[in-house]
């Protein structure tokens, strides 16, 4: 049986690999990829019958999820995350005017949103380092997505780009399991 530790140092080499290649996949591929990943979700039955959707804002080097916030949140009820202390908060998004550079990591965040408190959401879109097809995911190890899901009822749909979907993740016990992985295909 793996030790802990044993399962933390493989999710820190997996990390770099990861990291690694987000360095070196050209912006057109990341356009791409997010495209392809994006239209599997809208012709899905189950985000097209969803109401609340939890997304996420991305960061560079990431799955591209603005240009799909900003399609939806007009249709749909679109609520981000942001972060407060070690945990997150969610916000409704209400378009791009209600970013602001947050104070946790420099990033864009849904500052000016209204608090969503609700436990029950339709669609969630969650973002990792990596992902396999048994629906593990790796963060980028500070469990925030973890915590939250394990609060919310929320169907768990792991986006990822084709370099970011591996055979195998290393998993413990505080890790929450994608009921569905969407990747570039």
């Amino acid at each position: 049986m793996e030790t802990n530790e044993s399962i933390k140092a493989q999710k820190k080499v997996l990390r770099k690999v990861i990291k690694v290649q987000k360095s070196t996949f050209s912006k057109g591929n990341y356009l791409i990829e997010s495209d392809n990943v994006f239209s599997q979700i809208e012709n899905s039955p189950a985000f097209k019958d969803a109401k609340t959707v939890l997304a996420y804002w991305s960061l560079p080097r990431e799955i591209e999820t603005h240009r799909f916030v900003n399609k939806w949140y007009k249709h749909k009820k679109i609520i981000l995350p942001l972060v407060v202390g070690d945990e997150l908060e969610l916000r409704v998004y209400n378009g791009p005017e209600s970013m602001v550079v947050g104070p946790s990591f420099g990033i864009l965040e849904p500052q000016k949103g209204e608090i969503f408190t609700e436990t029950a959401i339709d669609f969630g879109i969650i973002p990792g380092m990596a992902f396999d097809l048994q629906g593990n995911r790796i963060g980028r190890g500070k469990g925030y997505y973890d915590k939250l899901l394990k609060k919310i009822d929320v169907l768990k749909v792991g986006v990822c780009l084709s370099f970011q979907l591996v055979d195998k993740i290393p998993i413990d016990s505080y890790d929450v399991v994608m009921d569905l992985v969407v990747y570039p295909q």
